[in-house]
């Protein structure tokens, strides 16, 4: 059974008249015939009472029509629907992001010449962002996590971030440009509790040859940042959240051995439909991240 040998049952249920609804179709009359003859067939009984040219819908007709016209309800409130969701999906963004504090200024930047846009933040997991992408539920993921490009989904490089060492200014090291990671295997550290982050810095300090120190365990940059100022233990800072940081009272270090940094590329779904607005807040990240290469050392 068709939706179109339905809609031809509809329109000659109404007219009562062969002709007449082949005529409202733009069909020919025994090509109407045929298909509601085969309607019928497929059903099992006859859905009109023919007397010569004239036919008349029958109780069996009756009941049939009628669910019919409620399948081409239920059919049209879908479309309807989707139509709806479409229209809304225009002009939201769905996106998973890493923990920088560049985000706002990312999204604001872009609402400044998209204020009706919309978007939908949250955090990257890294259990469920890959389900998350390939299913639709969000559109960009901008992470810190190494990506394999496999199909359906597509990465692509937006900078190398480095990674420095933060002492107070009144630390013996703070007058140093740089220093060796072994320097400071025997300071006190101030760590981010848990993430990608986390698991980097982790991951240095054994390149190393030492396990850090760990006097304080905390979630937040602010956090670290007082503690680190009060001289309560050294820490990790990456190049994109100290471009946000002005406090004199901490200094940042280049590590020289090893050489600290994390890649942080932006992911997407190439098989998915994206709107036009996502299409060009794709863009637009890409254009944002160039200025950290274009001034890469605004930090210093």
């Amino acid at each position: 059974m068709e939706l179109l040998q339905l809609k031809y049952f509809q329109t000659v249920a109404r007219t009562e008249h062969m002709t007449k609804a082949a005529q409202e179709l733009s069909i020919a009359q025994p090509s109407l015939s045929q298909t509601i003859k085969r309607l019928e067939d497929e059903i099992g009984v006859p859905l009109f009472d023919r007397k010569g040219r004239r036919i008349k819908l029958n109780r069996y007709g009756r009941i049939f029509l009628e669910k019919a016209e409620l399948a081409f309800s239920v059919l049209q409130e879908g479309r309807q629907e989707v139509v709806d969701l479409a229209k809304l999906n225009e002009g939201s963004i769905s996106l998973a992001v890493m923990r920088t504090p560049i985000i706002p200024d990312l999204l604001g930047s872009f609402r400044r010449q998209h204020p009706f846009v919309r978007f939908r933040v949250k955090q990257i997991s890294r259990s469920t962002i890959q389900h998350q992408l390939e299913n639709g539920d969000v559109d960009l993921c901008i992470t810190p996590y190494n990506w394999e490009r496999t199909k359906p989904l597509h990465s692509q490089l937006l900078m190398t971030d480095e990674i420095y060492l933060v002492v107070p200014k009144t630390h013996p090291l703070a007058a140093k440009k740089s220093v060796d990671l072994q320097e400071i295997a025997q300071e006190p550290f101030v760590l981010k509790a848990n993430g990608a982050f986390r698991e980097t810095t982790d991951t240095y300090c054994r390149m190393a040859g030492f396990q850090p120190d760990i006097a304080f365990e905390v979630d937040d940059s602010l956090s670290i940042r007082g503690l680190v100022s009060e001289g309560l233990g050294v820490a990790f800072f990456s190049s994109l959240t100290l471009r946000t940081v002005k406090d004199h009272s901490i200094v940042p270090l280049r590590i020289s051995h090893p050489y600290c940094r994390r890649t942080i590329s932006l992911v997407w779904n190439a098989e998915r439909y994206h709107s036009s607005i996502v299409t060009d807040f794709y863009q637009f990240i890409l254009d944002y991240f160039k200025q950290f290469h274009e001034n890469p050392s605004s930090i210093d």
